[in-house]
């Protein structure tokens, strides 16, 4: 049987259709299981990704890649069971065990919530990461290996498998590369690590950009980049840290200031500048109209005068972080002051001589963003420096239906969240130099 993934908004959808061949891994029974339509979408997953990793384990590592020995599906809502030493009442997750080598998931919260809010995608990815903890005990995980490592190798190796996919060699799952995964990345935003908390603390998976990171690494690099993720590479890219003794809540939670203060954006305005000296554009608060290019909203850029133009009503709604237990709200301070970062970057671009306008300005965009982004970070001595969440910030930003992060002078958005994230990325992670000659 084949089960098509595609995307329809931000939702992955899984349709069935008859006639084809099933994939070439042994078959396990689920124990526990009620047989509805959680369980066989799990199994199908399961059965997919192994045999991904039967066909790619020996090419790469040069050994044989054996199945897991068991599943197990519970519900977490109902009696407790006993699983790999722990109880599963009120445990909605899913696990690898490599006591007796086999994943279970919860059937009766975690895998149908997952589902209804991404599509279904996100729980072949969710089950694709746990078999990625079952490659590193192949592989033979040393005893000692930060939580951190283990989770962000297991994130790249979904990465990996979900190319595979996307490249049309899977049997059991058909996903577009492009529109179809952003539900993934939106599930990894979703169960991301708390703001303020430490990458090297226990249990740790990190935030929302370390792990598209290192899901990036293994799509566009394969499953031999994943495994030479150590804990010095995390420690050099990883923004993921915790509050410090001077951050306080102004009543937007710590990490947050208002975006309409008059100081913060003066500091917005100098970081800018040192990042990109040669480009001097007018900053104004009024939304004078544009001979050549629309006001885009909530921040704009005139090529004609030079001129950027703010929102500031629209800003502060973008800034204001979502409160627990509310609906709408906006994202977060440095969603806010990275929409203006990338309408300045855009002087930057046309200075150079570039085109601001179609599918590669709007990566080149985001990638400069990112640049601008990376010289200030916690401890650069920057006017406005990164405080913990605000790279997750700006993935939210660039996961949205629209975003202006990764968008031209026009506004029109880069085509998937995939490739907005990676060209922030590329940015933030390298140099302008990167953004100029890959972005063209």
């Amino acid at each position: 049987m084949l089960r098509i993934i595609t995307a329809i908004a931000a939702v992955a959808t899984v349709v069935a259709c008859a006639g084809q061949p099933a994939a070439p891994t042994v078959d396990l029974p689920v124990s526990g299981g009620d047989g509805g339509a959680i369980d066989k979408l799990a199994a199908d997953a399961v059965t997919d990704v192994q045999a991904f990793w039967q066909e790619t384990f020996p090419s790469t590592f040069n050994g044989e890649f054996t199945p897991v020995r068991r599943l197990v599906s519970y519900d977490s809502t109902g009696a407790s069971q006993e699983f790999c030493g722990a109880k599963t009442a009120g445990v909605p997750n899913a696990f690898y065990c490599p006591a007796d080598d086999s994943i279970a998931w919860d059937r009766g919260e975690l895998l149908p919530m997952l589902s209804e809010s991404f599509g279904e995608a996100s729980v072949v990815a969710v089950l694709a990461h746990e078999i990625g903890h079952a490659v590193q005990l192949r592989l033979g995980d040393r005893p000692g290996t930060p939580t951190i490592v283990r989770e962000q190798q297991a994130d790249c190796y979904t990465g990996a498998y979900f190319r595979w996919t996307t490249d049309g060699k899977s049997r059991t799952f058909k996903l577009d590369a492009g529109q179809g995964l952003n539900p993934i990345l939106s599930t990894l935003f979703f169960i991301r690590d708390a703001v303020g908390s430490d990458f090297d603390a226990q249990g740790a998976h990190g935030s929302a950009f370390d792990r598209v990171t290192a899901f990036q690494f293994g799509f566009s690099e394969g499953p031999a980049r994943c495994a030479r993720i150590d804990i010095a590479e995390i420690s050099r890219r990883s923004t993921q840290q915790k509050f410090g003794p001077d951050e306080r809540d102004v009543g937007l939670g710590k990490g947050n200031i208002r975006v309409d203060d008059a100081q913060a954006q003066e500091q917005l305005i100098r970081t800018l500048r040192a990042a990109f000296p040669r480009s001097q554009p007018t900053v104004t608060r009024a939304r004078a109209r544009c001979a050549d290019a629309p006001l885009t909203s909530p921040v704009a850029y005139c090529p004609s005068t030079n001129v950027i133009s703010l929102s500031m009503q629209d800003l502060v709604k973008i800034g204001t972080p979502p409160r627990r237990g509310r609906e709408g709200g906006g994202i977060g301070d440095f969603a806010a002051f990275a929409e203006i970062a990338s309408r300045y970057v855009l002087s930057v671009q046309q200075s150079a001589g570039l085109t601001i306008e179609g599918p590669a300005a709007a990566q080149r965009t985001a990638c400069l963003t990112g640049t601008w982004a990376a010289t200030i970070v916690s401890g650069s001595g920057a006017a406005l420096e990164l405080s913990p969440g605000d790279l997750d910030e700006a993935v939210a930003e660039m996961l949205a239906p629209k975003s202006l992060i990764a968008a031209d002078v026009k506004g029109a958005s880069a085509s998937s969240g995939f490739d907005r994230v990676e060209a922030f990325r590329d940015g933030f992670l390298r140099s302008a130099d990167t953004c100029l000659a890959k972005y063209r």
